[in-house]
């Protein structure tokens, strides 16, 4: 306890339960869209009273789920609540939470990441010191604003973060021959694939894709929200029995017809998408990678040799020197697959 009775908390014992809310966050991931993704833990004398997390847009946010997960709505007297997210002081979809801090009774606030939205970032820190609430901020602040890049991205960009994902072979084919069969990566490459479309708003693909493979775009074998599924197009060309027009998910299909990708991109965040997944095909990822729109790639490397065209077109790097590159490049193992991803370096 502090000199004037509050709650003061340290270091070690802040992280670890900063790592409980990072855990409760990540419980949204793929569904809070348009809204970030935010775990809030409530402890009082070293003990977790209750957790929460932001399940929906529109939905109460993570620290009032924390709040009614309380057995007795007076436990939060004098208790310490930690958010991933600096807690919300604007009347949105739902009030501030703020506001609900302030009458459960808390002494303490902890909170990881601070509001990405220039106009808000930091105001709940003075509306908190003024309710003479303890706050504390920046905990495991790295982890905590990483789990929200996308959100980040879109609400200071006006876009959404673009993922350029790809099954490659060796020497950079995205497919094999139609007389070898569909698939250049292995099922595990695939099924983690799948996980990767469950975590973004809208999967994007060319009209070159869609006549060539007519795939579905949806999620096998994952739980999840069904992305948009986008179809960029010049001509307008696109075969009417495709499965994108046809299937349960129809009404998830959108096709823009002679826009360039940052309108399409635009549009997309003006109807609330945070991420974007392009997979395809060359002629499509090239242009993004051209347009300078790719912030991230996941490319499953297969231990193939297929030979044959490039796959990624566009007009390319002028020089290896000015080639995007990732910053700190990860490297996963998944069968006999090598999975290379990462941010692209600003």
């Amino acid at each position: 306890m502090g000199a004037n009775g509050k709650p003061t908390g340290n270091k070690a014992d802040d992280e670890a339960f900063m790592r409980l809310a990072i855990r409760e966050a990540k419980r949204g991931i793929g569904r809070t869209s348009p809204n970030p993704v935010v775990g809030a833990v409530i402890v009082k004398n070293g003990r977790v009273l209750a957790k929460g997390w932001h399940r929906k847009a529109g939905m109460p946010h993570a620290e009032i789920e924390a709040i009614r997960a309380l057995r007795n709505p007076s436990d939060a007297k004098g208790a310490t609540i930690y958010v991933t997210l600096e807690p919300c002081c604007t009347h949105a979809r739902t009030p501030p939470c703020t506001d609900a801090i302030i009458a459960a009774g808390f002494a303490r606030v902890v909170f990881g990441a601070t509001d990405p939205n220039p106009a808000h970032a930091g105001r709940a820190i003075s509306v908190l010191k003024k309710a003479r609430i303890a706050t504390t901020h920046g905990i495991l602040a790295a982890e905590c604003t990483a789990l929200n890049a996308a959100f980040n991205h879109w609400i200071t960009k006006g876009l959404p973060l673009v993922i350029a994902k790809a099954g490659l072979s060796l020497d950079g084919r995205l497919a094999r021959p139609p007389s070898e069969g569909q698939w250049l990566t292995a099922e595990a490459s695939r099924r983690d694939a799948m996980r990767l479309r469950a975590k973004v708003d809208a999967i994007l693909i060319g009209a070159g894709t869609l006549r060539t493979d007519n795939p579905r775009l949806t999620l096998r074998g994952v739980r999840g929200r069904q992305p948009l599924r986008v179809v960029v197009t010049r001509s307008g060309r696109l075969p009417k029995d495709a499965h994108l027009f046809t299937d349960e998910h129809r009404e998830r299909t959108i096709v823009y017809r002679g826009k360039t990708l940052r309108t399409v991109l635009r549009d997309l965040a003006k109807r609330g998408c945070t991420s974007v997944l392009i997979e395809g095909g060359g002629e499509t990822l090239g242009a993004a990678f051209d347009a300078g729109l790719v912030n991230r790639v996941v490319f499953y490397l297969a231990p193939l040799l297929c030979g044959g065209p490039k796959v990624i077109g566009g007009k390319g790097a002028a020089s290896s020197v000015s080639a995007p590159r990732i910053a700190n490049p990860q490297f996963r193992r998944i069968g006999p697959d090598v999975v290379i991803e990462g941010d692209i370096a600003n």
